[in-house]
């Protein structure tokens, strides 16, 4: 796929799903991994030869002090991958205020921690930032998230894009991928005819695998993707375009 021979690569929220998809992926690639989770027994589980950190991404000052340390060394450039995600479908009317903030924290930020953690090794070799977002940040919503996590996702989308802008001199390029439904665990639990529903809705005729969307992560974080900088990549099967 893209060579990754000599990257430190930090993934976020690493333990199933998107996460290790992309991690493993990284790995395939020649990047020495490191990854993190608040879910130590799965972490445990995966007996991974790379590292694993076992923390809440809301916990700030770890998860940056976790970030500085596994960037801090290697010949290639560095790549961090904020994954890490809560899946909120609270409905507007009993969203407390406790639960938006919580979303928030680990959707957004959560990315602002590692993102600033990231920039001081990045600086001195270079580096490739990607965000997981979603179509839900792209569409305000949908058939699955809801006001809490569509505006967390939202927002992650411009700190992407803010934060392009403010490190494209330092040479430190970011981008997000924005995936639509996904064959993971959070859509596998949902209703039947919900599943139907959002199956429906994907023009292509099936749902994404996390493998989909760690190839387009692989991609923003190679050097093949080196001017590349403040983009969203749309992995939904088309289903923006529904």
């Amino acid at each position: 796929m893209f060579a990754l021979d000599g990257v430190h690569a930090v993934v976020t929220g690493a333990a199933r799903g998107i996460g290790l998809a992309t991690a493993t992926a990284l790995a395939a690639q020649g990047a020495e991994v490191t990854l993190i989770d608040r879910d130590a027994v799965a972490l445990t589980a995966l007996d991974s030869p790379h590292r694993t950190i076992a923390l809440d991404v809301t916990d700030h000052d770890a998860l940056a002090d976790a970030v500085r340390t596994s960037l801090a060394d290697g010949p290639g450039h560095a790549v961090l991958v904020n994954n890490a995600a809560l899946l909120d479908t609270t409905p507007l009317a009993e969203l407390t205020p406790e639960r938006w903030e919580r979303v928030h924290a680990v959707n957004l930020t959560a990315a602002l921690t590692t993102i600033r953690a990231a920039i001081a090794p990045m600086r001195a070799r270079g580096g490739r930032i990607v965000n997981v977002a979603s179509v839900a940040g792209r569409q305000g919503g949908g058939l699955l998230g809801t006001a809490a996590y569509a505006s967390s996702k939202a927002g992650l989308i411009s700190l992407t894009r803010s934060a392009a802008r403010e490190l494209a001199t330092e040479g430190i390029t970011v981008n997000a991928v924005a995936p639509g439904p996904v064959d993971t665990g959070l859509i596998n639990d949902q209703d039947p005819e919900l599943l139907r529903r959002i199956l429906a809705a994907v023009p292509v005729g099936r749902l994404g695998t996390a493998e989909d969307i760690a190839a387009a992560v692989c991609f923003l974080a190679s050097a093949e993707a080196n001017w590349i900088t403040g983009a969203v990549l749309d992995v939904n099967g088309g289903a923006l375009m529904a």
